[in-house]
């Protein structure tokens, strides 16, 4: 696999030209990459309107996931904008309102792009659920709600792998949605590698209709780097806006360094399936150690392996600290769960580390404490409305009977316990406190 991206920046870097360009370090180093960091100088494409070295890169990337595909140097925030713009245009293209149905466990990006866009959303939200950064829900519960709903959506918006490692039988409701003329789009940030196991699970092969990628979280890619995928039913119709859906959304300054690590990657792709093969019955085995031991796990993504702390005796948090203190560094820990992200990269030493380190923790007393429900909040106003609003910071004590602004959540896991334009009720309240959020960004009361 050619690799031309990187293949220009490094005869660039090598003329040692006289850079009167952008950026303002000219190529010398002081971190180290400098030389390799450049910009739209001729030669070197544009993302955005690529006819050169970077379309062959996508088309290289496109050939390994077996569908159009298209990078950011944003992350997958950026592609999920452009997905959900891109499914508002196929709903104007047959008469339908933007009105999108989402699982409730979205990234609060989503949030963003729903009021950017001026989406309505029809949430899925299961009767019972063990946490808000899990979804669960049958093909035949979510055909019945879309079916029972006064206007069919333009579109099914659901995030599998979640955080948590829990996965969605995306095949199954894909085949709802193509029987009630709806597009399926998968936020499949956590799961840019599911396309190489010796099944396919990504997405687009389960009949999603478009899908983003994080490449950064699971691929050896560079912080930011990210792909938007198109299924080829769709190619025709929305590839050819694909560019202009990111351009919406993006800078008109994307990252080479970024780009070059996209383009390394497809190198890097042709050898992983093989890997990957090797790599997960190792992780089986530490699954099977962990489950023989008395740990309870959580999620079926082959690649996250996440702890249910509580019936060990500790919390997410707890767990998580006795791992750094071995120098373990965990991706996520919550007061119920601990997460850790594991690939080929970090090979057969670290997952005997991590084997070593989890099986010496003494189990406790199991914690029978289970997280409080969010509850269904009432909805006062549109997401766009709520977001756009003025609104001040308050202490969540300050909150009970309030409409909530801005998505009061970090990153990780950034999954909203309450939405935009919703009333914060005493359920919130407890959820609020029981994550640790002590202030929330909400609507200024009319005077």
């Amino acid at each position: 696999m050619k690799t031309p991206i990187c293949d220009f920046v490094r005869e660039y870097s090598l003329r040692e030209a006289l850079r009167l360009h952008m950026p303002g370090h000219k190529g010398i180093p002081g971190l180290g990459m400098e030389p390799w960091d450049i910009t739209e100088i001729d030669g070197a494409d544009s993302l955005y309107e690529a006819e050169g070295i970077i379309r062959r890169s996508e088309e290289n990337a496109g050939r390994l996931f077996g569908c159009d595909t298209f990078y950011s140097t944003e992350g997958s925030s950026q592609c999920i904008r452009a997905m959900l713009y891109l499914a508002m245009l196929h709903g104007k293209n047959r008469g339908r309102t933007p009105l999108i149905a989402a699982a409730r466990n979205v990234h609060k990006t989503f949030l963003s792009a729903a009021a950017l866009l001026d989406l309505d959303v029809l949430w899925l939200a299961p009767e019972d659920g063990e946490s808000h950064l899990t979804w669960s829900m049958s093909p035949g519960e979510v055909e019945r709600i879309l079916r029972a709903a006064p206007e069919r959506p333009a579109a099914v918006y659901l995030t599998s792998p979640d955080y948590l490692g829990g996965v969605v039988d995306v095949a199954g409701i894909a085949r709802v949605c193509h029987d009630l003329g709806c597009l399926l789009l998968v936020d499949c940030a956590h799961g840019a590698y599911l396309r190489f196991l010796p099944e396919s699970a990504h997405p687009i092969d389960l009949g999603a209709d478009i899908c983003c990628a994080s490449a950064h979280k699971t691929l050896p890619v560079l912080t930011g780097g990210a792909y938007l995928h198109i299924a080829a039913s769709l190619s025709e119709e929305l590839s050819g806006s694909a560019k202009a859906a990111l351009a919406l959304f993006g800078s008109t300054s994307p990252s080479y360094l970024i780009m070059q690590s996209l383009d390394r990657a497809n190198w890097y792709l042709e050898g992983f399936p093989e890997a990957l093969a090797g790599f997960l019955p190792q992780v089986e085995a530490l699954r099977c150690k962990l489950t023989g031991k008395g740990y309870s796990l959580y999620g079926t993504e082959p690649l996250k392996l996440t702890i249910q702390a509580k019936p060990a005796g500790y919390t997410g948090r707890e767990l998580a600290g006795k791992l750094e203190k071995r120098n373990i560094v965990p991706e996520f820990a919550d007061p119920d769960y601990l997460v850790l992200m594991l690939t080929p990269e970090i090979g057969a030493a670290g997952l005997r580390k991590l084997e070593e380190a989890l099986l010496e923790i003494p189990f406790r007393e199991p914690i029978a404490s289970r997280p409080p429900k969010p509850g269904r909040a009432e909805r006062v106003k549109s997401i766009r409305e709520a977001m756009l609003s003025p609104a001040q910071a308050l202490s969540v004590s300050e909150c009970l009977g309030r409409i909530l602004g801005e998505a009061s959540v970090g990153c990780p896991p950034a999954v909203p316990i309450v939405v935009s334009g919703e009333r914060i009720d005493e359920a919130a309240i407890a959820c609020f406190r029981y994550y640790g959020v002590e202030r929330c960004r909400v609507l200024r009361e009319e005077s």
